[in-house]
């Protein structure tokens, strides 16, 4: 069979109509029938059963069917990894992570390793500031960062997981004694920004411009790393808004976090450059599709 054979013979399996196949294909439903009368008449027996109203495969075409479904994949496996290659890539899966939180998605990679064997995964922080640099230089080929992207050169994949915003402020606030906040506290004391401009629809996902009453929340404090936040806060009355995970993975005996009412749940979610979409790319987001959005 050849390769266009293969297709035709698939598609009709699937299609279980030659007029959908041939549509499906965009052949003449006459090349259809020709394509399959022949390798009939090559193999020596029927390969479906046809009546005016039905197609059915024989026992011995969903023989053929399940020993050629994974060549077309195969195929399409070889020409990625020929194309990956072509632009000086690897069989290998640079993650980038804006959140510290890759422990807890720990299921995806383990699931991405077992069902991939013939590829490597690699996964590193990306920083918060031009957040989209790394995957536009090809630094990375999947981005984990909060939702939504809107940039017209890139993609958006599956959620991976989502989680409530928690206020960080120095252990001895006067907030601690509340042991909550409410987002209206932010439109009192404002709330750190990047020493770059950000797209503002993505900032204001994370670190919202106005409250839930409509009071403006000020940039008080402008940062070029999150790193550089805690110190901030442990030494000041500065508050900041951060994801909940944050609790676990920067917990310092100088900072609290305090759950926010009136808070959003932030989505986390993959991305990756339109025009670099690879099958290992692709793969990921299947993973993560198959194994559901983790809810923290």
């Amino acid at each position: 069979m050849q390769l266009r054979d293969i297709e035709i013979f698939l598609t009709l399996a699937d299609e279980l109509h030659f007029g959908r196949t041939a549509e499906r294909l965009r052949i003449a439903q006459a090349s259809v029938s020709q394509s399959i009368a022949k390798h009939e008449r090559s193999i020596g027996g029927k390969l479906f059963e046809r009546s005016s109203r039905t197609v059915r495969l024989t026992a011995l075409g969903q023989q053929l069917r399940e020993d050629l479904l994974p060549i077309p994949d195969a195929l399409r496996r070889s020409l990625d990894r020929a194309s990956l290659a072509a632009r000086g890539g690897t069989d290998v899966l640079r993650v980038g992570m804006i959140g510290e939180n890759a422990y807890d998605l720990t299921p995806f990679w383990e699931s991405f390793r077992s069902r991939h064997p013939q590829w490597q995964l690699k996964v590193r922080h990306s920083p918060f500031v031009h957040p989209f640099d790394s995957l536009r230089r090809g630094d990375i080929d999947v981005l984990v960062a909060w939702l939504p992207i809107e940039e017209p050169d890139l993609s958006v994949g599956p959620v991976i997981c989502t989680e409530p915003m928690v206020a960080m402020v120095r252990a001895a606030h006067p907030l601690v004694d509340d042991e909550t906040v409410s987002m209206e506290a932010f439109g009192d004391r404002g709330l750190f920004g990047p020493s770059d401009p950000q797209p503002s629809y993505w900032e204001a996902a994370y670190s919202p411009f106005t409250t839930p009453s409509g009071r403006t929340i000020e940039r008080a404090h402008s940062v070029a790393s999150c790193e550089e936040v805690p110190t901030i806060v442990a030494t000041s009355d500065a508050i900041d808004i951060t994801s909940a995970h944050a609790a676990r993975y920067a917990a310092r005996p100088d900072i609290a976090y305090l759950p926010i009412t009136d808070s959003h749940l932030l989505r986390w979610g993959l991305v990756w450059k339109s025009d670099a979409e690879t099958a290992p790319v692709r793969a990921l987001a299947r993973v993560v599709r198959d194994l559901g959005t983790l809810v923290q």
